[in-house]
């Protein structure tokens, strides 16, 4: 079934692989199976899962693909970290489509995208000012975007919001893929994030994170 028997027997690093809801992006409430990859070389000061930027355990691919059937759902979502930092992951990604599941890819953008496999579904993530990374923005990604990828604006405060508006039309973003606007936890009420968007009329997604609502911080959900 899996076309890249040669790299199957190929390692990546992983953080963890567990079965939940996806809790953002157009696929949010599908039961999905995430496979976290170890390592990222931007530390946003809103990060929430900082703990995978060090450690993990060595799975080859052959391995993940063991585990991602083990749970029986045709949605994975592979994820960091920044996932692109491995190189390797370019082939476990095609190695998931091969095998015939829905795949979304999450990414900072400052990795260069056009290699990704064309069935895999970008959700790319535009920093911000607040984030304290936004020099690494790789706008080359924007102009590779098509149809069924995504791309997400985590905004922390007005600022940001404004930065995230000028950039979305500078690029008109909007007219090659989905858009999603979503409020940094804590730091800005989603409720203000929606009165803004609205205010505006702008043709993006609100989001709120789903796996938080349903449970908080919990590791792994």
């Amino acid at each position: 079934m899996i076309r890249i028997h040669a790299e199957a027997t190929e390692t990546l690093r992983l953080t963890e692989i567990f079965y939940s809801l996806q809790g953002e992006s157009t696929r949010v409430g599908l039961p999905t199976v995430f496979v976290r990859l170890t390592g990222c070389p931007l530390r946003c000061v809103y990060c929430d899962t900082a703990y995978a930027f060090t450690g993990g355990e060595t799975w080859t691919i052959a391995s993940i693909l063991e585990e991602v059937a083990r749970h029986k759902t045709r949605y994975v979502c592979v994820t960091g970290g920044e996932p692109l930092a491995q190189k390797r992951c370019l082939t476990l990604l095609t190695a998931l489509c091969d095998a015939g599941y829905s795949v979304s890819l999450e990414t900072s953008g400052a990795f260069d995208i056009t290699a990704v496999d064309s069935r895999v579904s970008r959700i790319m993530d535009i920093k911000t000012p607040a984030s304290g990374e936004v020099e690494r923005n790789l706008y080359e990604n924007v102009q590779a975007l098509r149809a069924g990828d995504e791309v997400k604006f985590v905004i922390a405060d007005r600022g940001d919001y404004e930065w995230s508006v000028d950039t979305l039309r500078e690029h008109d973003i909007a007219s090659t893929s989905e858009v999603l606007f979503s409020a940094v936890n804590g730091q800005l009420s989603p409720g203000q994030l929606a009165d803004w968007i609205l205010e505006d009329h702008l043709p993006v997604r609100m989001q709120v994170q789903l796996h938080k609502i349903l449970w908080e911080e919990a590791r792994g959900r």
